[in-house]
């Protein structure tokens, strides 16, 4: 009986010390998670642009146009938590000149992790002009 009364709150104080390590845990998790999502949000906002430029129309649309699609894309889909750091588009010039051409669209934008820092995420696609 005496045993049992000197470990009352034993348990409380090992909550305490493990608590920060779970939440910690727990937060990294969501953390990179969001990184992952943003990640596949990138790359569609890539091939959404890509998608754009290279459906035959007259006139073709320029790299700015393209850049605006991506960035609709991205606007509506990235979750930013408030940080509106638009991605970076970049379409050689030239490209869709003619049928069968590549045109490639290179997309960056950079991730801010909630507590640490900032990643870079690239996304790049290729499609042949119609």
């Amino acid at each position: 009986m005496r045993k049992r009364r000197n470990q009352k709150g034993a348990s409380a104080v090992e909550f305490a010390i493990i608590l920060p390590v779970l939440v910690a845990l727990f937060f990294g998790i969501v953390d990179f998670g969001l990184l992952i999502y943003d990640k596949q949000v990138i790359t569609n906002a890539s091939r959404e642009g890509a998608r754009a430029g290279i459906v035959q129309r007259i006139p073709r649309l320029s790299a700015a146009d393209i850049a605006r699609v991506v960035d609709a894309y991205a606007a509506d889909h990235l979750v930013t938590f408030g940080s509106r750091t638009n991605p970076v588009t970049t379409v050689p010039s030239g490209s869709c000149a003619a049928f069968g051409q590549d045109l490639e669209v290179n997309v960056s934008y950079n991730y801010n992790f909630l507590a640490l820092t900032t990643i870079a995420i690239n996304a790049r696609t290729v499609m042949k002009c119609e």
